[in-house]
Formats: C-alpha cells, structure tokens, sequence
C-alpha cells in the first residue's frame, strides 16, 4: 500500500479552502424522507458535469448519467448506536460519542452536554476523568486528541463486546436539525454489511435495490470497500483524524480495469475516496489495503483514484468539502451550491443527491 502524493502531509490550516457564499439556514433535511411518503430514492438529484450549468433530477434517474462499463464504489460500513449516556464522578449527566478505535485498544470519543432532545459539543476539561456508563461501564478520558477541541483519546471498559453493548445501551448520533429521534434502521444503506461507523456514511442513503438494479441492468456494476467512520466535524474546521478501512484486493482490482478499459470510477461518498487515496500509488494505480488511514484529501490534492463523486450537500465550513473541490474544482463547486440554495436542496445525511462527474482523463 503505497499511500497518494502529498495527500497525507497537507496542513489543514493553510489550505485555500473552500469559500461557498450561500445560506444553509432553512434547507436543513429534518427527518428522513419517508416521513413525507417518500421512498429513499425519492430524493432530488442535481448532476455537475464539466463545461455545463447543474441538472436538476431524481435520485431514480442516476442510472442515465452513467454509462454501461462505469464502476460504483461503495462504503459497507454499518452505523451503530454510537451515542451512550455517562456521568462524571460528581454526578454531571452527558453524552459519550465514541467515534474510532485507535491501535493499542485505544479510542477516539466526544464527550457532549445535553441540550434539549441533542447534545451541543462540552468544552470542560475531562483530562484523566473516568466517566460511567451504563451496566456498571466506564470510559476514561486521557487527554485531548491533537488538534481538536472536542475529542479525547480514552479507554472503554465494558462487559460485553461494543456492538453488543451500543446495541442495548446506545442511540443514533443526532444534532439539533434532526428535530425527532430515529431507530438505528433509518441511519443504515441497503448495502451496509459490517458495523463500525459512529455515523452513517450517508451519501449511499438513498440507493434501492431497485436502484441497483436499474444500474446493473444498464452495465454499471458496484464494489465493495469499508472505512468505518467517526463523528462528523460539522461544529468546526477540524483535519480529519485517522479512521480504520480495508480496500479488497478484488475490488482495486476492479477499479484498475475499469480505468484500463475507460470506464469511469464513481466514488459514493467522501469516505470512499478518503479510503481509495490512501492505496492509490502517485502513478494511479489502486492497491488493496487495510489499517488506519490519516490521508486528508484538499483542494491542493487532485484525487487520482476517482472520476466522480456521489455525494450530499454539506455545510460550506466542513472539511468534507475540501474532499469535493478536489474532485469537482472550486468554480464548479461554486454553481452547484448556488443551484442548491435557489432550487432549495436538503443538507446533511437525510437531504439530496449530487453526482459530480469532471472530465474523464
């Protein structure tokens, strides 16, 4: 595994980051579509190509803007009830996001104060404090994560595998725009295989299997990758921190023939091309790879190993766009969100679609 050029060692603060002069206020997705009647795929898609204003259509149509010999990729990591109640020793109530595991049995965790029906990041200083949890669990905050200042490197003592116990005591991660809460079904692609993620990787939301059927009837086909990952930095511009991923040796090989034959390679979600930069060589070729990613994709970075990315609409600070300027450029970046302010768009993981495709080198 040969990690992408310069992609892991750019320093977030000096990136020319993404400057999206919209505003967001009003076009928050609220609940998932379904509460309207809605299927999943019956969200609205707009489509950036290059040299051409967006196109406004339905997440159904995305199979006629891509072609037969195109190659999905695909993020099956399962979200989990990440979010848990705690108190610390002197009895204060939060919320404890646990978020990745670290190597040497370590974590990464948000530790958040109640606000109502969410939670809003806790700024006190929880150094070396052992929080309880719920059946006699503990989790003990160490110090603060590097560059952040919300999350903690801890420990986790529990009597029962994770994903059994966030099964029984925890809840989906919600903000405040999620006005009701929603079982763990609803934070989960039809295509989620291996639990792990604190938040759903949510740009594949809104495939079907009748969607999936429809590209493959048309000769796109789909592969497989995992990066489980972690709380989102919505509430700050903060360098993503490393999350675990494993990249098939079927499914690099895949994407290499598909590049090889001229077919296009369309990442679903940031997550996928986090997960695909980290095991693409400066020559572009993808390898199979698997441990803790620390890549950062930005601006300055072309991504090598895609040619498009299905994504969501995301709040113009976060560093999730970063990930689509390198994939789409700014200017069109910028028609795009301009599109999606006047034609009303939904953010965030229950909102609409946008495919970015650029020109197929």
């Amino acid at each position: 595994m040969t990690p992408s050029v310069d992609a892991s060692h750019v320093d977030p603060a000096h990136v020319d980051a993404p400057h999206i002069e919209i505003l967001t206020i009003g076009f928050d997705a609220h609940e998932p579509p379904e509460a309207h009647g809605l299927r999943r795929d019956g969200v609205r898609l707009m489509v950036s190509m290059p040299g051409r204003d967006p196109v406004h259509a339905r997440f159904t149509d995305l199979p006629r803007f891509l072609a037969p010999g195109d190659l999905l990729v695909a993020n099956t990591s399962a979200t989990v009830p990440a979010s848990l109640a705690c108190e610390t020793p002197d009895g204060r109530p939060l919320r404890l996001h646990v978020s990745s595991p670290l190597p040497g049995d370590l974590w990464l965790m948000e530790a958040r104060e109640p606000a109502g029906a969410a939670s809003t990041p806790f700024s006190g200083d929880l150094e070396g404090c052992t929080l309880t949890l719920p059946d006699g669990g503990t989790a003990t905050l160490l110090r603060r994560y590097t560059g952040s200042q919300r999350l903690w490197i801890a420990t986790l003592q529990i009597g029962s595998p994770l994903v059994e116990y966030l099964a029984r005591w925890g809840r989906p991660i919600r903000y405040a725009y999620v006005t009701e809460e929603w079982p763990i079904d609803a934070y989960q692609t039809v295509y989620a295989t291996e639990p792990g993620s604190a938040e759903m990787p949510s740009a594949g939301r809104p495939f079907t299997p009748e969607v999936i059927t429809s590209l493959v009837a048309r000769g796109v086909s789909l592969a497989p990758l995992v990066l489980h990952t972690g709380v989102s930095s919505l509430e700050g511009d903060e360098r993503p921190y490393p999350e675990p991923y494993s990249v098939p040796i079927d499914t690099a090989r895949r994407i290499n023939e598909t590049r090889g034959a001229g077919g296009r390679v369309i990442a679903i979600g940031t997550t996928v091309v986090r997960a695909l930069e980290t095991v693409t060589d400066s020559a572009g070729t993808v390898h199979p790879g698997a441990g803790w990613t620390d890549v950062v994709v930005t601006p300055q970075h072309r991504a090598a190993a895609v040619d498009g990315l299905l994504t969501g609409f995301h709040e113009p600070a976060s560093s999730h766009m970063w990930v689509l300027e390198a994939v789409a450029g700014r200017d069109a970046l910028q028609r795009a969100y301009a599109a999606a302010h006047e034609h009303g768009y939904r953010w965030h993981e229950f909102g609409d679609s946008h495919l970015i495709l650029r020109d197929h080198a």
